[in-house]
This record gives C-alpha cells, structure tokens and sequence, in this order.
C-alpha cells in the first residue's frame, strides 16, 4: 500500500490542501484496493487561513512517504520554512516522488527540486517564480508538468489534475476514472492543455458541446473529422473550433486524440484484446498507428502499458 505524506506548515493555502485530502486522504479502498496510506506531517498545530490543522506526524515523517504533496503557499513573496525545505529535499533523496499543488511550486523550487527542470504553478505567479528562479524553465501555458520524481501544477483545478494523474500513474486509468466519477470531475484533462479556459469546466448538460461530446465518446471506431462533428452539432467548423477551445482548452482533434488515447488505455488495462483489435476499436487504424501515438502521449509501448497495469489488481471489471 503506496504512503502519500502531504507536507503542512502554517501558510499553506486551504483549497489545495483540502483537495489533496478529499483525494488521497477519503477511503476509496471500495473502490481502488488496496488505496493510499496517507499522512498529514507538519510541525505541531498548523495554522491554515482561519482553520488550525493538528498533523499526526512531524515533517521528518515525508522521507518515508512513496510520494510527497506541497499544496499552495500562500506568500510568495516569502521564504518558506527552512524546515519545511530540508524535510522535502530528504524525502526527494530518499526517493519519493514529490509534487507541489498550485504555487507549491515555490517551495519546490526553493529547495532546489526544480533546479534545471521545466515547471508550472498558477498562471498569475509564473512570472514571479521565474525572477526568483531564473534556473527553473518556467512553462505558463500549460496544466501541469511531470518530471518523474518532481511534478508541478498550475492552480485550483489543475491541482486535481495532477492528483488524478498521480492516482492515474499508480492504479491505471480505469481506476482513476473511477474516483473522478466520485468526485464528479473530468476524468482527463492533459497535462500540456492550456491553464486558462474561458469557461469554467462545464456541468453536465450546461454548454454547447453538452449533447456532441457523449456521441463522440460513443464512435471512437469512426473516421471522424472536424468536419464531421461541425455538422453533427449544427456549427461552422471555425465556430466548432471556437467552442471546442472555451469547453476543453483545446482544439476539437486533440481532444478526440486524448479520448482515443484514454479508450485504449482502458482497453488494455481491462481486456485480452490485441493491439491490432483495440487500435480499430479507437479509431487509429492500425497496431502501428496506435503505437506510435500511444508511446508519444503516454510514455511506454502498448504492451509495455499492458504488462505494468494488468499485473496490479483492478477492481471492476
């Protein structure tokens, strides 16, 4: 059973704590068995906004976590704690994976994490994290960044983003469907979308894309077009695109891409169909096709995928 230790001190911002919580720290075990073990460390009493937080560990406590969560700090323009520092550079030496929510960031990169490394934190503080560390590449346009051991989002909702990447990673995505079912959010959103959308992330039923994306998610198989979905919701191509960019942040064929990608990790994470079957089955055609695109966007070859998420228990069918 994987530790996830969300590191506390006084400063920290409430919303993406609390959301680190309700993600990793609830009982989904009905759900994902076997689920986290979580732990809240800090130093004593924690003082949050207006709430006081009691930790059940100290912050020594990280470098025994498999992986480590900075929420938002509140003062960028103050250092963080130097203990808070050497506590997350130990648990990074004792090899967890360490990632910070929201401006997080600037305590990853105080502590030298980002040293090097491409990063992202909410869009109104990038310039900043950029002058106060100008050895860290900072990206402003997009949702979060995954350098394996180290990751990095943007604000608010990018931070569940990368929580439910994070689950992604370790349970599959059939299992962090899952828990975005729960927490009636979308089940993906990638990492290299772009932070500000100009709608919030629609209500079932309440945006224009509301009746087109569900009939899209159901012809997968198809040879879909832009064209295609324009006359399927009764738009101009260009207004379609339009849309597209104000619901999801991206463009009508990335979006239908990230779902065929997301369909045939299901499909090998659940099933004993061949490449060849699943690649018709999301519409890219051939093995060879999905090959290539799979590797670019998720990292590992089909099998490779297969192999490393059909070895683990899945609840579910």
């Amino acid at each position: 059973m994987p530790t996830v230790a969300l590191a506390v001190t006084d400063g920290m911002l409430h919303f993406e704590l609390s959301l680190a919580i309700e993600v990793f720290g609830s009982d989904l075990s009905h759900l994902v068995d076997p689920w986290y073990r979580f732990r809240l460390c800090g130093p004593k009493a924690v003082r949050v906004d207006r709430f006081t937080l009691e930790p059940d560990h100290g912050l020594d406590h990280l470098a025994r976590a498999d992986t480590v969560i900075v929420p938002g700090w509140a003062d960028t323009d103050r250092d963080p704690p130097a203990e808070l520092l050497e506590a997350v550079r130990a648990a990074h030496r004792a090899g967890a994976r360490v990632a910070s929510l929201c401006t997080g960031a600037f305590v990853l990169a105080a502590a030298g994490l980002l040293d090097g490394k491409r990063a992202t934190t909410h869009w109104a503080h990038t310039r900043e994290l950029a002058r106060r560390h100008p050895e860290v590449t900072v990206d402003p346009d997009v949702l979060y960044v995954d350098n394996g051991s180290v990751l990095t989002s943007a604000g608010k909702a990018a931070a569940m983003d990368l929580c439910l990447h994070l689950v992604r990673l370790d349970h599959g995505s059939s299992n962090a469907n899952k828990i975005a079912r729960r927490l009636v959010v979308p089940p993906h959103r990638d990492g290299g979308q772009a932070q500000f959308i100009a709608t919030p992330v629609p209500e079932p039923g309440n945006h224009p894309l509301a009746d087109l994306l569900p009939w899209v998610l159901e012809r997968l198989d198809e040879p879909l077009t832009v064209e295609s979905l324009a006359r399927r919701a009764r738009m101009s191509s260009r207004h379609l695109s339009r849309q597209f960019r104000q619901v999801t942040g991206t463009t009508p064929l990335q979006w239908l891409h990230t779902q065929r990608i997301r369909h045939a990790q299901e499909l090998l994470e659940t099933t004993d169909s061949t490449v060849d079957t699943i690649a018709a089955a999301t519409g890219m055609g051939t093995a060879t096709t999905l090959r290539r695109h799979f590797a670019r966007a998720v990292g590992v070859p089909p099998d490779t995928y297969r192999r490393t998420f059909r070895s683990r228990p899945h609840s579910g069918p």
